[in-house]
């Protein structure tokens, strides 16, 4: 069988499309943390779009930010789970994949 390298392609397009609109939907995703009296609002992409500290300690602020991250971490693993198949494509591509 002739080797196509424009398949590939495609299918990098593809996963590279998937790739884009999970970054858009994860913008879109809001996690909010209320902690030790600190607010915390940060999208699924990981960008903090709101604290109030409420005049905490840095600590406490930290600690707010820190558990807001990991969150959105959550959000955006349980997002790229829904396009495994994807990514098993291109680990077959790369060698990975057995």
């Amino acid at each position: 069988m002739a080797f196509n390298p424009f398949g590939q392609l495609g299918e990098l397009k593809k996963m590279r499309d998937q790739a884009m609109a999970m970054q858009r939907e994860l913008q879109s995703e809001i996690v909010e943390v209320n902690k030790r009296g600190v607010f915390v609002k940060i999208s699924g992409d990981q960008k903090i779009i709101e604290i109030k500290s409420n005049d905490k300690s840095d600590d406490d602020i930290r600690e707010a930010v820190n558990e807001a991250v990991k969150k959105s971490q959550e959000v955006a693993a349980k997002k790229l789970q829904s396009m495994t198949g994807g990514l098993g494509g291109l680990a077959g591509m790369l060698g990975g994949g057995k």
